[in-house]
C-alpha cells in the first residue's frame, strides 16, 4: 500500500494541521466541524473578520471586469481610488501610495525610497537604515537586515546588514535599569547616540514599529517616546518610517499607531489589515517632501513586483478599507481593545506566570515569566508560549506567539487580536477560554518544579 506524503511545505514539517473548511464573523471552523476563536486575527490580519459578503461581492465584481494589468502598461480605477483613500487616512502629506503583495515588500520598498530621496538630492553616502533590537520587519533579505529579532536573523547572518543599533522602548524590562518617567526616555535618546557613532552622513533613516508586535508582544512605548524620535530624527535629517504592516488601520483604535503619539513619519509601511486577509496586498506610503526630489529628478521610484498595484487586489482592499470606515471599526477596537484589556489585567495578578499585559487598542500582549515579582523568563527550551497556544489551540481559541524577545535566548509572550468586529459577549467567551489555559499550564509547571516563587528583593 502506497504510503500519503506530503507536497506542500508547512511552517513545521509533518507536524499534522487541521484542514480549515470557512470562517464566519471571528470564528474559523475545520472540515472535521470543530469551531475556533480567531483570538490572534490569523497572523494579525484578519481585521473585519471572516466571509464578509460585501468582499466577496467586490471580489467578484472587480473579476468580472479585470483581474490582471502590468503596472508599466496601464493604471487602473481601483489602484488609483485606493492611493487616494490612503492619502485621506494618513495623517500629514503622506500622499502617495506604492502598492506592493506583503509586508515584508512594503518595509524593503520604503528603505529603498529612502535611500533614493537622499541620491535624488545628492546624498549618495546616506544609505544606511537604523532599527532598534526587539523588532521584526519582514522576511526578505533587506527586511531581515532591519529587524532586531534574534532568533529570525540567526541563520542569515553572513547574508545581512547590521542595522539593529538601539535598545526597544521595553518599559517592563527597561534596558537602562530605570522606570518612566524618571528615565528621561534614555530609550528614546539612545537614538540620538547612535546616529552620533555612525555619522549622520551615512544614515538614510530609522524605521519602527509603532507598538513592537511579533519580536515583543505589543510593547508599548511611554508618553513622549515618538515626540523625541521625530525631534532627533529632524535634527540629524534622518527619514522616520513607521512600520505600520501590523499596527496599521485601525487595530490600535486609532487609524495608525503612530497616532497615538500625535506624530507625522516620512514613510509608512502597510499590510495586514489593509486588505483584511482577504488579498495579497501591502503598501508604502510616502510623503511629498520625500518624493520631491524624486518627482524632480529621476521620476521614477526603483521598485517594483509583476503584481504591484494590482486591480484585483485594489478593489479588494478598497472595499475593505470603506467596510471599516461604514462600520465604525477604528472606534470598536478602541473601546473593545479597553475592555479586552481591562479583562486580561483583571485576571493577571492570579496568576502567577502573567508578568505583564499590555498594548493599545486590539493589539494586546501578555508576557509569561516563572516569578511575576522578580520577572524572571522562562529559557526558550523550555518552550512555554508553545504550550500556551498549542493548549488554547486544542480549547478553540487562536492567540499569536511572540518569543525570544530577550535577546532571542528566552522571553515567552502572546499576543491577543480578534478581529475589530468583535462584540463584547465574544470577549467573554475568549477570555474564558484564555484564563482555563493559563490556570491549567500554571498547574502542569507547578507540578513540573519549573515556576520560582521567591520574592523580589
Amino acid at each position: 500500500m502506497e504510503q500519503k506524503r506530503d507536497h506542500l511545505i508547512k511552517p513545521v514539517l509533518e507536524h499534522s494541521y487541521p484542514v480549515i473548511s470557512y470562517g464566519k464573523g471571528i470564528y474559523l471552523y475545520d472540515v472535521e466541524g470543530k469551531q475556533y476563536i480567531d483570538g490572534a486575527s490569523g497572523a494579525v490580519t484578519a481585521s473585519i473578520g471572516h466571509g464578509v459578503p460585501e468582499i466577496a461581492e467586490a471580489m467578484m465584481e472587480q473579476a468580472g471586469k479585470v483581474s490582471f494589468a502590468y503596472r508599466s502598461q496601464f493604471t487602473s480605477e481601483p489602484a488609483e481610488k485606493l492611493a487616494k483613500k490612503l492619502a485621506e487616512l494618513a495623517p500629514g502629506d503622506l500622499n502617495w501610495s506604492f502598492f506592493v503583495n506583503s509586508g515584508s515588500e512594503a518595509t524593503e520598498t520604503a528603505m529603498k525610497i529612502a535611500i533614493q530621496h537622499w541620491q535624488e538630492k545628492g546624498y549618495k553616502g546616506k544609505n544606511r537604515i537604523l532599527s532598534r533590537w526587539m523588532s521584526y520587519h519582514g522576511i526578505t533579505l533587506g527586511a531581515l537586515s532591519m529587524s532586531g529579532h534574534v532568533l529570525r536573523r540567526k541563520r542569515f547572518i553572513p547574508l545581512l546588514e547590521d542595522f539593529p543599533a538601539v535598545s526597544a522602548p521595553y518599559c517592563y524590562r527597561c534596558p537602562f535599569n530605570s522606570s518612566y518617567p524618571s528615565c528621561q526616555l534614555a530609550c528614546a535618546n539612545e537614538l540620538e547616540t547612535a546616529i552620533r557613532r555612525t555619522g549622520p552622513e551615512n544614515i538614510a533613516a530609522f524605521i519602527v514599529e509603532p507598538i513592537i508586535g511579533a519580536s515583543g508582544g505589543a510593547v508599548t512605548p511611554p508618553d513622549g517616546y515618538y515626540q523625541k524620535i521625530r525631534e532627533i530624527c529632524d535634527k540629524y535629517e534622518i527619514l522616520f518610517i513607521a512600520d505600520e504592516v501590523m499596527t496599521g488601520i485601525g487595530r490600535t483604535g486609532k487609524m495608525f499607531g503612530v497616532d497615538h503619539w500625535d506624530v507625522v513619519p516620512d514613510i509608512i509601511a502597510l499590510g495586514k489589515g489593509m486588505s483584511a486577509g482577504y488579498t495579497p496586498m501591502a503598501a508604502t506610503l510616502v510623503s511629498d517632501r520625500v518624493m520631491e526630489p524624486i518627482l524632480n529628478g529621476s521620476k521614477s521610484v526603483m521598485a517594483g513586483h509583476t503584481y504591484s498595484a494590482n486591480p484585483q487586489s485594489a478593489a479588494v482592499s478598497l472595499a475593505v478599507l470603506e467596510f471599516i470606515e461604514r462600520h465604525q471599526l477604528v472606534k470598536n477596537a478602541e473601546e473593545s481593545g479597553a475592555y479586552l484589556y481591562e479583562q486580561l489585567a483583571n485576571m493577571a495578578p492570579s496568576y502567577s506566570i502573567i508578568g505583564d499585559v499590555r498594548g493599545k487598542g486590539l493589539l494586546l500582549g501578555m508576557e509569561l515569566v516563572k516569578n511575576s515579582f522578580t520577572k524572571a523568563p522562562f529559557l526558550l527550551s523550555q518552550g512555554i508560549t508553545s504550550r500556551i497556544i498549542e493548549r488554547a489551540f486544542a480549547k478553540g481559541l487562536l492567540v499569536y506567539p511572540a518569543t525570544g524577545g530577550i535577546d532571542g535566548v528566552a522571553g515567552d509572550a502572546i499576543i491577543v487580536a480578534p478581529p475589530l468586529t468583535i462584540k463584547k459577549e465574544e470577549i467573554d467567551r475568549l477570555v474564558s477560554i484564555l484564563e482555563e489555559t493559563i490556570l491549567e499550564i500554571q498547574r502542569e509547571l507547578e507540578a513540573e518544579g519549573l515556576l520560582d516563587h521567591s520574592q523580589a528583593v
